[in-house]
């Protein structure tokens, strides 16, 4: 089986999860400049083999697009042009920022570590992962 690849888009910096081969765990991968997203997708795809890309929709709570959705809709047109023979989807990514610093908050971190915008942005790409894999291919 191929990898299962999340993207949580942002103006500034992208977090990027992606599962095992299996698809059953989803783990953080990195978290590049968006300046430098294709790049290293062009790169990774050498690698490994990904079948799927989620992409993070952005959502304001009451459904309605949120401002950089137009930007998200976009990347997604120009994956499906640059990788044909993948699925790119996009999922509701409401939420996943506060769920990210939760997570970090409850896992110990110091506060240094807490303020790395980063690392939540590599853990909001595992909760669109974790999210998308339970609600599309019925895991647990």
């Amino acid at each position: 089986m191929a990898r299962i690849l999340a993207i949580d888009y942002g103006t500034k910096r992208t977090g990027l999860a992606v599962t095992d081969p299996l698809q059953i765990i989803a783990n953080g991968l990195d978290t590049v400049p968006t300046t430098d997203l294709l790049e290293y997708l062009s790169t990774y795809f050498q690698k490994e083999e990904v079948e799927t890309i989620v992409l993070g929709e952005p959502l304001y709570p009451d459904g309605n697009p949120a401002q950089i959705h137009h930007l998200v809709i976009g990347f997604s047109r120009k994956l499906k042009k640059l990788y044909p023979d993948k699925e790119v989807v996009l999922h509701d990514e409401r939420f996943t920022s506060e769920d990210a610093k939760r997570a970090i908050l409850m896992s110990g971190a110091k506060r240094k570590k807490r303020q790395d915008k980063s690392l939540v942005d590599k853990i909001s790409a595992v909760i669109i992962l974790q999210d998308y894999m339970e609600n599309t291919r019925n895991y647990l």
